[in-house]
C-alpha cells in the first residue's frame, strides 16, 4: 500500500526545469514569455510508437 506524500507549505523547495534547445541545456524560467508558452505546449512521445510517414526514415 503506498501512501501520500504530504508537506507543510514550508516544506516545499522549488523545482527548476531544464531543458534542451539548440543543443545545450538551460533553465525554462531564464526563457522569455513567448518561449515559455511555446515549452508548455510540447508534447511528449515514444519514438517505438510515433508513425512515420511513407518515405520517411
Amino acid at each position: 500500500m503506498k501512501t501520500a506524500i504530504e508537506l507543510k507549505e514550508e516544506e516545499r523547495t522549488r523545482c527548476e526545469v531544464w531543458t534542451r534547445v539548440m543543443g545545450y541545456h538551460r533553465p525554462v524560467s531564464a526563457f522569455n514569455p513567448g518561449k515559455q508558452s511555446e515549452h508548455s505546449d510540447r508534447r511528449c512521445f515514444e519514438e517505438s510508437q510515433a508513425q512515420l510517414h511513407q518515405g520517411q526514415v
